[in-house]
């Protein structure tokens, strides 16, 4: 087995990190490619057959993630190095090394390296660390261009201190850019304090925002809420829709005066936070609903994010069944290379209501199940594949015609529309061929056929 047999299957895989670099088990370089040339070396001739010492020799056998790899045969996770760029740059990384091996013996070392900035190597939270990591830009896996805008949006948003309303179905990521716009902030040293308000009951939720004071009711102690812990941070409110519309307006008069009163408290207590609430319904039909108040929409409403489901960013799915399957390797030490086709077509044509954290589910589960080196059709879990018999019973419902059936016509058709959908997808015959799994020719006839040129 060549060490580079496999590179284009490998960054497929893990095409969102900045460089990857492949040694043999000396540390000579035998692959390297990196998608950063502005900080990297942008000549991988030049890279080939050069030691990994000679090409970082700011490093040693001991700080060296990959002659660390070399030398004891195990991975090594989330490892900063600092080198100097072939500008002279100073550059940090976060490091993933892990061993290659062939028929037991191990034949050298693989190298994924992503480039943090400042900020976000203020979060990052090494093994054995205390510190609590919050996600960052970085961290936001997608090509669709909704979520590539509001990446773009969030470091300028990040710097004022104005609301943000947050909305899309659940699962599909509010949170997570919560805490980019948190880390990306002024804030960032400070706490970013969640509250579901879903899951507190009514009575409860007034002086877990506020605070309470000794005797206000049985058994209440002197005890500060959210506003007060997040101060100077962020305070993030999720399902803000299920908060009773009395609550709703005490939050209204806290966010606009800046200051709480505790309860059972009489001295108002001012407060510093950015309030971030998100909803996973759309806001107008919350306040037409009466589960939002007017005026508390147009308080949180300053910057709106909406994130559309996972449905409707489908060329996300294997972005981030890649970056799901890297991080389980990783957490489980397996080496699952994959998804199966028929697992893939599956992925590509579920309705996914979940969406991304039904995604994410779904893939542990099947590294729990797995024995093989590709997630399989017998690894999905039952309710998904009824869910998606389901869907496609409904898919071919409405695809016959009304009056006779043409089997061939209702194939055809549905072959037409998968060929149409791998090219819009893949953007070359080339690719398109090797995702149907048929060949070049073939696929040139069918288009052809189906006046697809």
């Amino acid at each position: 087995m060549e060490l580079t047999d496999n590179m284009s299957e490998i960054m497929n895989l893990y095409n969102f990190f900045d460089s990857v670099i492949v040694t043999d088990d000396r540390g000579i370089i035998k692959y390297y490619t990196n998608m950063r040339a502005d900080v990297y070396w942008p000549d991988a001739k030049n890279i080939t057959g050069m030691h990994i010492l000679k090409l970082h020799p700011e490093l040693t056998e001991e700080t060296s993630s990959i002659m660390r790899v070399l030398k004891t045969g195990e991975p090594v996770f989330n490892q900063l190095e600092s080198f100097y760029s072939s500008s002279g740059q100073s550059v940090t990384n976060i490091y993933c090394t892990l061993p290659l091996l062939s028929d037991g013996k191990m034949v050298g070392a693989i190298d994924f390296a992503r480039v943090i900035g400042e900020n976000e190597r203020k979060n990052i939270v090494l093994p054995g660390g205390d510190k609590e990591r919050y996600y960052t830009v970085n961290d936001i896996i997608s090509n669709s261009p909704e979520m590539i805008k509001i990446k773009d949006s969030i470091s300028q948003v990040a710097q004022t201190d104005s609301s943000v309303l947050i909305y899309g179905e659940t699962g599909t990521g509010k949170e997570m850019i919560a805490q980019a716009i948190h880390s990306a902030s002024k804030r960032t040293k400070k706490k970013f304090v969640v509250q579901n308000c879903a899951a507190i009951p009514a009575t409860l939720l007034e002086g877990i925002l506020f605070g309470t004071v000794r005797g206000a009711f049985t058994g209440a102690e002197d005890h500060p809420g959210l506003f007060e812990i997040a101060s100077g941070g962020t305070l993030f409110l999720d399902e803000i829709n299920s908060m009773d519309m009395s609550m709703q307006a005490k939050l209204l008069r806290a966010i606009e005066d800046k200051k709480i009163l505790r309860v059972g408290g009489s001295s108002p207590i001012t407060i510093d936070v950015k309030i971030i609430s998100a909803l996973n319904q759309d806001p107008i039909e919350c306040v037409n609903n009466k589960t939002l108040r007017q005026d508390l929409f147009y308080r949180l409403n300053v910057v709106q994010f909406y994130l559309p489901p996972l449905r409707d960013r489908r060329s996300d799915i294997e972005l981030l069944t890649n970056h799901f399957i890297f991080n389980y390797n990783l957490k489980m030490n397996k080496q699952i290379h994959g998804i199966d086709n028929e697992v893939r077509a599956l992925f590509s044509d579920y309705y996914w209501p979940g969406n991304i954290r039904e995604l994410q589910n779904v893939i542990e589960g099947a590294f729990n199940t797995t024995g093989f080196k590709l997630i399989r059709m017998e690894n999905m879990p039952e309710y998904l594949l009824r869910s998606y018999g389901k869907q496609k019973q409904v898919m071919i419902t409405e695809k016959l015609p009304k009056e006779g059936i043409s089997l061939r016509a209702v194939m055809e058709d549905y072959e037409k529309e998968i060929i149409t959908k791998a090219i819009e997808e893949t953007g070359t015959i080339a690719e398109a061929s090797r995702k149907l799994n048929i060949s070049k020719q073939d696929l040139n006839y069918k288009m052809k056929k189906y006046g697809l040129r």
